[in-house]
């Protein structure tokens, strides 16, 4: 215990030294060990150093001693600290770790003029990772390697132009550099539009700006140049919301008082001034508040707001709105850079790369700015390490000078951005689907102030799916009731739980629902995604989609909100390919799909509204959970994977998998519906018992439950896969399902 507590002393000494060495603005180089004055710097950054020629710089306990007097040593202790993230893992064994030095040219395939006289950075290189820091690394989007950069003010003494060197920062942003940033996308990128709106439509008349000369509300021009910002509101805001009664002030010039406005719109606003731009729109200010209509109609065009700023600002250095920008006024921001200046060139750590410093941010959390950075063409991101511009083409920040002439856009800066971008969704109909399940998936591990939201939040978003995906004069909550896309239904009954967190039902009270349908993701609050078959067999969380292969239900109808049972317009997948020869009697094309008839909707009660109605089979199985070694292994993990072994008739045999929550007793037996027909793969059944695998020789089936208000109505407990000759074996029957 002793051991380790002066280990975490020295660990502070050598940080508290590392920010000192940050503010330092001297030219005089720090001190070396023996091994570190031994390397020619400058020859190793003019030249290059194969990674196949690398040098020992000893092994990393070792270094991080020497941290304390030797700027090299301090340099690579303090990078492998921050990367690594070794204060989340303070029993971390570095023993025996070696660490050894390269260069490498930055970009590895620089064109043009940049490939005649490189960049090069210097590589640490650990002789062993640590599994469990390398997958907290991947989970956050973290910078694998580790990298050093020299700054840009060596590159003449290095040969170098100063592209992709590196770059100080100073404690406020610098507005010039901005500006640069912003004249270059719009005169050498074509980002000035996006394809899912034309390209001259104008403003509707009841959308409100920020004049910032004028510190007033006003009604924006069709066609108004503005600012839009994007960030967490962090609880109630009343005191500064617009509502009815004080926007009759707010429009007048000075009306709106900036000493009650919370520091991120306060800087936001001097932002947009500085910038030399005129009006900004924010939510809170712009919205009536206490106006349902107003709210709805803004809400409404959301993806129309976002796409036509010339940039949105995204606030997501601090936790809420009361935090402000980071870097924006004075003092709210301190440099977190670490230079040394060794052998006379000077050396940082670079900051982290977008993708990262988003991840790590309570901007990201939160389920309203999800689609405000799918939407929005440019992009100008604070965060607490550093400020980015993020455009269609091209990725900036501060600390790397990235935006010159002679670069491409495929340089590291853009490989690491958000990668959250809308793709051209009118390319192919399975690109549509693959990229939704994809917005799914992210979306849902985000947070909700008030959980009726779910819906809403993405409201941009789904007009934007229904207007360029949907037939002309689709009607959105037609198209995606619950958000669930109605069109591609055979697919999206298929998500799954994240296997390590927990799912709760999600209530929703709006005047006709008390909880939403458990067929749809968005009744339930936690994470989902899609995923393919093998996840059922190593456990792993997977965003590969697979789409089914077969419609396996006829028609599907649901109660609307006004209680009428409306068909729905379901895109039917038909079989496509060839009986296999070894399927016996068995037909993929011909077996299992049912039949619908009028009678199906003559029903003795009326089910809630979002209940589904459709006619298919059911079969009685019995779960029994996975516990091979291979699955399961984590006892915290929320789900689980289960067996799918037939009750009747015998061989006990495993027939399928699904994932349920892990407090399923185990065995247990569910009702089984069939819903789709998908390829199979080995190791889902036994196939010593059931035959050889063909294409399409798994159904895609869904356990359901009596509801506690009606056990006439059904509801999800899981979805999975059954083997096709397993389930023409047991005791199937036709039915019409009510799935609430």
């Amino acid at each position: 215990m002793l051991q380790r507590l002066e280990q975490r002393l020295q660990e502070a000494i050598l940080s508290l030294k590392a920010i000192h060495r940050t503010q330092d603005t001297t030219i005089s180089s720090s001190t070396l060990c023996a091994t570190c004055a031994s390397l020619n710097i400058k020859q190793i950054l003019r030249d290059g150093l194969p990674e196949e020629d690398k040098i020992c710089l000893g092994l990393l306990p070792d270094i991080m001693n020497k941290g304390g007097h030797c700027g090299m040593c301090c340099l690579v202790s303090d990078l492998i600290r921050r990367r690594w993230r070794l204060h989340d893992f303070p029993n971390a064994d570095l023993q025996n770790i070696s660490c050894y030095l390269s260069s490498r040219q930055f970009p590895e395939d620089a064109p043009g003029p940049q490939a005649r006289r490189p960049c090069y950075r210097l590589y640490i290189h650990p002789s062993r990772r640590l599994l469990d820091i390398r997958r907290r690394l991947v989970t956050t989007g973290a910078a694998l390697y580790l990298d050093i950069q020299s700054l840009a003010e060596d590159s003449r003494e290095l040969s170098r132009s100063r592209d992709l060197h590196g770059r100080r920062l100073k404690e406020e942003v610098d507005i010039g550099l901005i500006k640069k940033w912003i004249k270059r996308c719009e005169t050498k990128h074509d980002c000035e539009s996006v394809w899912w709106r034309p390209a001259d439509e104008r403003l509707p008349v009841f959308v409100r700006m920020i004049d910032v000369t004028k510190m007033a509300l006003v009604p924006a021009s069709p066609e108004c140049r503005y600012i839009a910002l994007s960030y967490v509101w962090g609880g109630p805001g009343d005191y500064y919301w617009t509502t009815t009664e004080n926007i009759k002030t707010r429009v007048h010039p000075g009306g709106l008082d900036a000493s009650i406005l919370p520091a991120t719109i306060r800087d936001a606003i001097a932002l947009t001034h500085q910038i030399g731009e005129q009006y900004i729109w924010i939510d809170a200010l712009c919205i009536l508040q206490d106006s349902p209509t107003d709210k709805g109609a803004q809400i409404c065009i959301m993806d129309l707001i976002y796409s036509r700023a010339a940039f949105t600002i995204f606030a997501a250095s601090g936790q809420s709105v009361r935090d402000g920008l980071s870097g924006v006024s004075p003092t709210s921001r301190s440099v977190t850079q670490h230079i040394e200046c060794v052998q006379g060139v000077h050396l940082a750590i670079p900051l982290p790369p977008l993708s990262e410093a988003l991840t790590e941010s309570n901007w990201s959390t939160r389920g309203w700015t999800f689609q405000e950075i799918l939407l929005s063409r440019r992009r100008l991101i604070f965060t607490k390490h550093q400020m980015y511009f993020e455009c269609a083409e091209d990725v900036w920040c501060e600390d790397v000078v990235a935006e010159s002439k002679t670069l491409s856009s495929c340089h590291p800066l853009f490989i690491s951005g958000t990668a959250l971008s809308l793709p051209n969704y009118s390319e192919a109909s399975y690109m549509t689907v693959r990229d939704y399940v994809a917005t799914v998936a992210r979306y849902s591990q985000r947070r909700l102030t008030v959980e009726s939201d779910i819906v809403a939040a993405i409201t941009a978003l789904l007009n934007v799916l229904t207007r360029n995906c949907e037939p002309t004069g689709s009607d959105l909550k037609k198209a995606f009731p619950f958000g669930m896309w109605i069109r591609h239904l055979d697919t999206f009954l298929l998500w799954q739980p994240s296997l390590h967190e927990a799912l709760v039902r999600r209530t929703v009270v709006d005047g006709n629902h008390l909880r939403w349908p458990s067929w749809a993701w968005t009744g339930w609050k936690g994470a989902v995604q899609y995923g393919n078959e093998s996840q059922m067999l190593d456990g792993s969380d997977s965003d590969i989609h697979a789409r089914p292969d077969e419609s396996l239900v006829t028609a599907w109808h649901m109660v609307d909100d006004y209680r009428s049972i409306i068909r729905l317009d379901v895109e039917t997948i038909l079989a496509s390919w060839t009986v296999p020869v070894n399927a016996e009697q068995i037909n993929p094309q011909v077996y299992v799909r049912s039949k619908n008839y009028a009678g199906d909707l003559e029903l003795e009660f009326l089910p809630p509204p979002g209940t589904l109605i459709f006619r298919t089979r059911r079969a009685h199985f019995q779960v029994v959970k996975v516990d091979d070694g291979v699955v399961n292994t984590d006892s915290a993990a929320a789900h689980a994977i289960f067996h799918i072994v037939p009750v009747d008739p015998a061989p006990q045999s495993n027939a399928g998998r699904i994932i349920l929550p892990a407090s399923t007793a185990s065995p247990t037996t569910f009702e089984f519906i069939v819903l789709s027909r998908c390829d199979g793969i080995r190791g889902i059944c036994d196939e010593l018992i059931w035959g050889e695998r063909y294409y399409g020789c798994l159904l895609h089936v869904m356990a359901v439950q009596g509801t506690l208000d009606d056990s006439r109505v059904r509801e999800r407990v899981g979805v999975g896969v059954v083997v096709e000759s397993a389930w023409v074996k047991s005791r199937v029957e036709e039915c019409v399902v009510l799935l609430a």
